[in-house]
């Protein structure tokens, strides 16, 4: 990134993705390889929920998403080597493991800078309203976000438009009034494409797709948004 802050007009709302934006997923791999599994399983079992949440959206299903996950785990999990013979207990330790997740590093300094700049914060996950409840309680951070929102109460996923017009709704804002910030290109593209502003946070330096709406902002990190908004 730029030593140059360069400034960013700041939205009326931001709407957090939780699930890797907000919550580090490295516990999960360590479950994985007590499992007698290979951590790196563990990318791919999430990356599987996500798509099997996707396609079941494009179906016009909206699915639960500890279904997906324990479903998923036994997709990844069969007849690999290693793999426990209980795949239903191992799957429930999967599930808690991923009910528990820690922040990463720069997320509370960084909610912290931009609620002290009169940002109004809500979430909007794919997972369930119980994961993300959970991670903003037990870290805190209830006076931060003024609605815990979950696609659970929406039509569909997203990056179903109709997920975005749930979370515009329930605030009663307009598109160009709120951004979405998310770690997941087709999340930030599904709010552009949706009318909303939108903020690709490159925590680990991956490189935004081309084929996809390019986000307004680019940041490494929740406090690098917040100096954007603050310059």
């Amino acid at each position: 990134m730029s030593d140059t802050v360069v400034p960013c007009p700041p939205p009326g709302l931001l709407i957090f993705d939780v699930n890797e934006t907000l919550s580090d997923l490295s516990p999960v791999a360590a479950t994985f390889a007590e499992l007698g599994l290979p951590e790196h399983l563990a990318a791919t079992w999430f990356a599987g929920v996500l798509r099997d949440g996707m396609a079941l959206t494009v179906t016009g299903e909206n699915p639960a998403f500890a279904d997906l996950a324990t479903a998923g785990f036994h997709t990844v999990a069969a007849g690999r080597p290693g793999a426990p013979e209980d795949l239903d207990e191992a799957a429930d330790r999967v599930v808690a493991t991923f009910m528990d997740l820690p922040l990463h590093p720069d997320v509370e300094p960084g909610l912290r800078a931009l609620a002290d700049l009169g940002i109004r914060m809500v979430t909007l996950s794919n997972g369930s309203t119980a994961v993300a409840q959970g991670l903003v309680e037990r870290n805190g951070l209830d006076d931060v976000f003024e609605q815990v929102l979950s696609v659970a109460d929406a039509p569909l996923w997203k990056p179903d438009n109709r997920a975005y017009a749930y979370a515009l709704s329930a605030c009663e804002v307009e598109p160009e009034d709120a951004m979405l910030v998310a770690v997941h290109p087709w999340d930030t593209h599904g709010a552009a494409v949706a009318g909303l502003r939108s903020c690709y946070v490159a925590r680990t330096g991956t490189p935004y797709p081309t084929t996809m709406r390019e986000p307004e902002v680019t940041v490494d990190s929740l406090t690098a948004l917040a100096e954007r908004f603050s310059a």
